[in-house]
């Protein structure tokens, strides 16, 4: 599938996404977030995983402001929901996304980030939420997924003051998992792809779907629905053969990171 403003390449196992609008540092149009949404929603059967991106020197700086239109409240609703339909697509899509940011995390952008399961920035990235000052607020989801990275209190911060977050400062609240250098980020997130396609895909599946609404769910309905999702992944034919192999000394065991490894968290 060609798209306008989104590029996708299928390599084996792992969707390569990169947002196309490099000219307008990959600012979100209808158009894109449509792209998206479409993109998420028909990924072939095989991919396990995948990386989104963007061209240029900017992961994506937000709404494009040149192209919002006057829309009465209940249109303005619906071009919300749009695009909270397009990154529902995302989280709650059929694979793992790992996002790889640099340059501008704003607005839009940020929300489109949060949407991502994974997130790897480099030293370039920066982050912003500059609604307040164009007195507009947050509509493609990011007043529910934000919060639960960083919390209300810096969302509202953000939003109120203007403040920006450098790349080492969103690694330690919780805007990323993964600080890489400059140039990086791509490359880190593109081997952390590969590493979540080799996981069993039902427990992927727990991780996306289930993991997020038990987040939601009173203790004791939390408890309850971990308990099933527990028992259905472990009743699954490979995750037999994986516990087997654990067992039979042919699994990885958990070792201690080494520094500077390519593939280890954020502390």
């Amino acid at each position: 599938m060609q798209y306008q403003f989104l590029t996708l390449e299928l390599q084996e196992e792992i969707a390569h996404l990169h947002l196309n609008r490099a000219g307008k540092r990959n600012a979100l149009n209808d158009g894109l977030v449509l792209e998206l949404r479409h993109a998420f929603e028909n990924l072939p059967g095989h991919v396990r995983a995948a990386v989104l991106g963007g061209r240029g020197a900017h992961f994506c700086a937000g709404l494009d402001l040149s192209e919002l239109a006057h829309r009465d409240p209940p249109q303005a609703v619906q071009h919300s929901r749009m695009w909270h339909a397009a990154l529902d697509a995302i989280q709650f899509g059929p694979v793992p996304v790992i996002a790889a940011l640099h340059g501008a995390v704003i607005g839009g952008g940020l929300e489109l980030a949060a949407a991502c399961h994974v997130r790897v920035a480099d030293a370039t990235a920066f982050y912003a939420l500059p609604e307040g000052t164009r007195g507009i607020f947050v509509g493609g989801g990011g007043s529910v997924r934000i919060p639960k990275l960083i919390g209300v209190s810096r969302m509202a911060d953000m939003m109120l003051t203007g403040r920006v977050y450098r790349a080492d400062e969103g690694e330690r609240v919780g805007f990323s998992q993964y600080l890489v250098a400059e140039g990086k980020a791509w490359s880190h997130a593109l081997s952390l792809a590969n590493q979540v396609a080799r996981n069993a895909p039902l427990t992927n599946f727990a991780v996306m779907q289930a993991l997020p609404r038990i987040a939601e769910q009173p203790a004791d309905h939390g408890l309850m629905t971990e308990a099933l999702m527990s028992a259905i992944t472990q009743s699954a034919p490979e995750a037999k053969l994986r516990v087997q192999a654990f067992l039979d000394g042919a699994g990885a065991k958990v070792r201690t990171p080494q520094a500077g490894a390519d593939i280890a968290p954020a502390a």
